[in-house]
């Protein structure tokens, strides 16, 4: 079987707002390949930098893990700085042969700010503070959009409820849900 025709891995939906002072990030918990769902329970959601940086990522799982190592290392070669941190990892993913092979995205947050990191040097900070990436982010997004004016609905409350409408639209995401936390 050629590569080309191999199928492909998809499953991931992160969601990352802020609203009232706190921010949270939400993934879900399934990995398809092709149309076969491989594990539902996946952790994509994780707190670094001594529990003050929130992080979600997109894509192939050890690309994910090997960028998400690489930003804790920038992290403690610049602590508290985590604008400077994701802009060096983005300029070592575009630039290192290794680095720009690997197929991921991540949306990283702290109590100030909120960023999504590509595999294309891409360091952006939405200018709403919410951030939708992985086969489901567009419908997360969309309904996070849609609820986080509403009175009486917190962002850990945002974040569920849009991560079930984005679940019941893209099959490639659960309801299995993992929320943190600043």
């Amino acid at each position: 079987m050629s590569e080309s025709s191999l199928p492909s891995w998809h499953g991931t939906t992160i969601l990352c707002l802020r609203k009232d002072g706190r921010v949270v990030i939400a993934g879900d918990g399934q990995v398809s390949l092709g149309a076969t769902v491989i594990k539902g329970n996946a952790r994509k959601v994780r707190k670094v930098g001594g529990g003050s940086i929130l992080v979600g990522f997109a894509g192939a799982t050890a690309d994910a893990f090997t960028l998400l190592e690489r930003l804790e290392a920038k992290l403690e070669k610049h602590p508290g700085q985590l604008t400077r941190a994701c802009v060096e990892l983005a300029k070592d993913w575009r630039t290192d042969r290794y680095l720009r092979r690997l197929e991921a995205m991540m949306a990283v947050a702290d109590k100030d700010v909120s960023l999504v990191l590509t595999g294309q040097g891409d360091v952006l900070e939405p200018e709403d503070g919410i951030i939708g990436i992985g086969s489901g982010g567009n419908y997360a997004l969309a309904a996070a959009r849609a609820l986080i004016d509403i009175d009486g609905l917190d962002a850990e409350t945002i974040a569920r409820k849009a991560m079930a409408i984005a679940a019941g639209i893209c099959v490639y995401t659960n309801g299995n849900m993992i929320v943190e936390s600043l």
